[in-house]
């Protein structure tokens, strides 16, 4: 019996589902071509404004954000954007889906004004169109929740995080893998006051749900094993943060490559260990490593960038090394000032360094290397 032969169009729908179900497995650079092949063709078969496309676009853009190419990310989202600018309600998910994704873009680029302006747009939208316990609601308080932390706005972070959570547990259960990325983001929000044992629990269910559905080589998991781990460093269990750290180094080198934001965010935890563990120049030679990447994915100025700066600065000021510690802390406040602004606890921990260093003065705990930088977790990591 023949088999009906498949049109254009179905080959398309065929290639987007694959380049999906690889970048759920993990395998992101593995999906970046079946998605390319299904754009090609559904360009040249629909209406050049036809939402399908821009479904495509958007998840290009999520690959290639994944695979640390913001810039071509960036393209991909204001190409779905315009092409949807005008539709009707029919498209209204897939817009705001286009605005959550570049509104997470410009927080990975340090740009968080600009990024809140994005999600609250989209928030607002997709309050408007959706039943309040809509999924989508959910992936964008998240986001929301993700850029408060790192604006330092932490109580601003735990509520929205706990609607999202609300929402999540009501409509998938608590034990579902997609409620990890929010197990994963309570966790960083209670390291990042100063909590690190409340955090804890957090952080080991979200390794233990994803782990169970998606294996132990997951990047995602990989992801939660290093939140983890910084949680545990914080409490000075190093043993243990160290082997959580080279577990998550080596699933994000198999599937990312040796120049991934990711590696250069493990490679500054590792430092930080080495720092308070006494071995200066292993965690000098990790900073300059995870500089090195952070400069070339994310440039110089980034508040990313610069926490690595900061970080390096309080070694070489413990090592007596003034210079070249005061030339670091200054970069470092300039990239904070500007992205973060004055009042933002890494800019103020980085004055007081540097203050202390032009002041002579030993530097107290609260200068001390930032942990725990990875970006916290979507809520749903892909789009279709």
């Amino acid at each position: 019996m023949r088999t009906a032969v498949e049109s254009p169009v179905e080959e398309a729908r065929r290639l987007h589902e694959r380049a999906l179900a690889l970048h759920g497995e993990g395998r992101t650079a593995a999906a970046e071509e079946p998605a390319r092949q299904a754009f090609t063709v559904l360009a040249g078969q629909l209406d050049p404004d036809d939402p399908e496309i821009a479904g495509i676009l958007i998840t290009l853009g999520g690959l290639r954000e994944q695979l640390g190419d913001l810039a071509s990310a960036e393209g991909f989202y204001r190409s779905a954007l315009r092409l949807l600018e005008g539709q009707g309600d029919e498209v209204l998910r897939l817009r705001v889906q286009a605005l959550w994704m570049l509104a997470n873009l410009r927080q990975a680029q340090g740009r968080y004004a600009a990024a809140e302006r994005l999600y609250l747009r989209a928030l607002a939208a997709a309050e408007m169109a959706f039943a309040p316990e809509d999924m989508e609601i959910a992936a964008l308080l998240n986001g929301l929740g993700v850029l408060h932390k790192y604006q330092g706005r932490y109580d601003d972070a735990e509520p929205v995080y706990r609607r999202a959570l609300a929402i999540l547990e009501v409509a998938l259960g608590p034990e579902h893998p997609d409620l990890a990325s929010l197990y994963h983001n309570l966790g960083g929000l209670e390291h990042a006051r100063g909590r690190a044992a409340e955090g804890e629990p957090w952080a080991r269910r979200s390794v233990e749900i994803r782990e169970r559905a998606l294996g132990a080589d997951h990047p995602m998991v990989a992801a939660d094993k290093a939140a983890l781990a910084a949680i545990l460093d914080a409490q000075g269990r190093y043993e243990e943060a160290e082997a959580l750290y080279a577990e998550a180094l080596a699933v994000f080198e198999k599937v990312y490559g040796p120049e991934h934001y990711e590696i250069a965010v493990n490679f500054n935890n590792l430092a930080a260990i080495r720092q308070a563990q006494g071995d200066p120049g292993k965690a000098e030679d990790l900073y300059r490593r995870a500089l090195a990447i952070k400069e070339k994915v994310l440039g110089k100025d980034h508040p990313d960038t610069a926490l690595t700066v900061h970080n390096m600065a309080t070694l070489l000021a413990g090592l007596g090394r003034a210079a070249e510690a005061e030339s670091l802390y200054g970069r470092a406040l300039v990239a904070f000032e500007a992205a973060l602004g004055a009042e933002h606890p890494h800019t103020g921990i980085c004055r007081e360094g540097l203050e202390a260093l032009r002041g002579g003065a030993e530097l107290r705990e609260t200068a001390a290397a930032f942990r725990f930088l990875s970006r916290p977790r979507r809520a749903r990591p892909e789009t279709k």
